[in-house]
């Protein structure tokens, strides 16, 4: 029987979204507030997100139990299946000890820590962002991060605060295409407004960064080599994403910004060395450096090859021909009997009563994981592990990272049943009636939208088509509105519970989710104010076609 979504289940739009939103305050409070483990705080999250579904909004039980088992599925494959490879692979690297030699490597272009914070959480990152996204840059950098000795602390939180700017773009510009064919919106016209929003935040997301890890006068200690990472950075994102579309606008920005920096610290360096690798530490101005560990070209080459094998087969995983080609191989379309097609959207937040899919893609060798399990497995066979060596390691990572793979499934299982509930529309609907303001607090929704799902993918899935219907009843551009989803969510990305999972198991934190949500917050809430003051004044101060291309 079909069930429809209702926005308002007690007539009262205040109560309905305080009740909308007890779930996320559940979740975000048990972690932030009273610092439970990620994976308590999640099946707390969960039970609630049941509750408030059920009980609050009438949605029956065997479909909320199904919404959650769907994103707890989702969450384990493809997303999990992501993490856990990845810390396979640098695991694998770690005991051969090409790990120690690829760090002293990159402590050869610089021995400065902030400028190693560059090439790696916003350079490196970003390039990992537009091949793959889904948690892939901030498992990546957090393990090379803290690789390279940087506390756990600031290897998790400054890889959340570097992974913002790119992840409108991310895995081959998959968060616009799916805006485009929610809103019905062109595609080039969306890419172009994004492109038109982020680039000023490229070059504002360094300075923030290093200004996080070092302080202010850190920060201003080497702000000719932040401004050459931004800027290059910024402008091919801009010329990328409006003359060409939005599939290779982070790759091609992040080799930029990475050649450009890399090149600039040849002719250029620091007075004052930054050693520290400690959030907040003292710098050490040194007269001499320290003789560093000489290692051969063919010792560095080799240290450097598992994460060449890893960017490849990671870039070939996400070209839609070759996605396309393996799902040819396999791929199982799973109707979730009881709950596909049988949740009805209604208006105002679609324009027509629209039926929900609910089809899980068992796709296993067109996932982002297999790609890395593929790299993992080159990357093995070319540091001499034995089957039984690869077996066993492999085990012993799933071990390790088994209660990182629980609070992810169950952060999905969250966010799938807010969204087939309805209760996040309703605090869509909340944000949409602000009347002129809504420039501002639309783009915050986007904020929201990712804080709840971990995904500005799915951000745009489930407040595109309220961006486009809200705008054009207040007289808004609605591919200003659309694109500010987008632009907002990315800020969101260093908040969501699942992305803080990633990076406390990347660094092996483990247990300390709550002291890196506590960091990131106010990064997270003060840039996402920045980019809707952006949006305020796109709406209102300019008008819009002096900025169409």
């Amino acid at each position: 029987m079909m069930w429809a979504q209702g926005y308002d289940p007690f007539n009262n739009a205040i109560v309905s979204t305080f009740m909308a939103a007890v779930p996320v305050v559940v979740l975000l409070g048990c972690i932030g507030l009273l610092k439970m483990k990620a994976h308590v705080a999640a099946l707390l999250g969960i039970a609630s997100s049941l509750a408030i579904a059920i009980l609050a909004f009438g949605m029956p039980t065997g479909m909320a139990t199904r919404a959650a088992a769907f994103g707890a599925a989702y969450g384990l494959m493809p997303i999990g299946w992501i993490i856990l490879n990845v810390i396979f692979l640098y695991r694998l690297t770690e005991q051969r000890g090409q790990f120690r030699i690829l760090q002293d490597s990159i402590a050869g272009i610089t021995p400065d820590r902030r400028l190693q914070l560059l090439l790696i959480a916003f350079g490196f990152g970003a390039f990992f962002e537009g091949a793959a996204g889904f948690g892939t840059p901030v498992a990546v950098t957090g393990a090379m991060l803290i690789g390279l000795g940087f506390s756990p602390l600031a290897a998790s939180g400054l890889s959340l605060i570097a992974n913002t700017a790119p992840v409108a773009f991310g895995a081959l510009g998959t968060p616009v295409i799916a805006l485009a064919s929610v809103t019905g919106l062109d595609l080039h016209e969306l890419s172009g407004m994004v492109g038109r929003q982020l680039p000023f935040f490229s070059v504002i997301v360094p300075f923030w960064l290093i200004c996080a890890f070092a302080g202010w006068r850190g920060m201003l200690q080497v702000w000719p080599a932040i401004l050459v990472a931004g800027v290059s950075f910024a402008i091919p994102q801009y010329l990328v994403s409006n003359f060409h579309g939005p599939w290779l606008v982070d790759i091609i920005a992040a080799l930029c910004s990475m050649g450009a920096l890399t090149l600039f610290l040849r002719v250029w360096r620091p007075e004052t060395i930054w050693r520290s690798t400690t959030r907040g530490q003292a710098e050490e101005n040194v007269a001499t450096e320290p003789a560093a560990t000489t290692y051969t070209s063919e010792q560095v080459f080799k240290a450097w090859l598992p994460w060449i094998v890893l960017s490849v087969c990671v870039f070939l995983w996400g070209i839609p021909q070759v996605k396309t080609w393996l799902d040819s191989l396999f791929i199982l379309k799973l109707p979730v009997g009881g709950l596909h097609e049988l949740v009805q959207k209604v208006p105002p937040v679609v324009a027509q009563p629209t039926a929900e899919a609910a089809v899980y893609n068992f796709n296993l060798l067109s996932m982002t994981g297999t790609g890395i399990l593929v790299a993992s497995i080159i990357s093995s066979g070319l540091m001499k592990f034995s089957p039984r060596e690869f077996v066993r390691e492999y085990f012993q990572t799933l071990v390790v990272v088994r209660l990182s793979l629980l609070t992810i499934a169950a952060m999905l299982a969250l966010g799938y049943v807010t969204r087939y509930s309805g209760a996040d529309a309703t605090m869509g609907l909340a944000f949409a009636q602000t009347g002129w303001l809504y420039p501002l607090f639309g783009t915050m929704l986007g904020w929201l939208g990712v804080a709840l799902t971990g995904s500005d993918t799915a951000s745009n899935v489930l407040f595109g088509g309220l961006q486009r219907i809200t705008s054009e009843q207040l007289g808004l551009n609605p591919v200003l509105m659309a694109a500010a989803n987008s632009s907002g969510g990315v800020m969101g990305k260093m908040i969501d519970a699942q992305s803080i999972v990633v990076a406390s198991t990347a660094t092996r934190w483990y247990g300390h989710e709550s002291e890196i949500l506590r960091y990131v917050f106010f990064h997270s809430i003060a840039l996402a104010l920045l980019v809707s003051l952006l949006v305020l004044g796109q709406a209102y101060v300019w008008p819009l076609t002096a900025l169409v291309h």
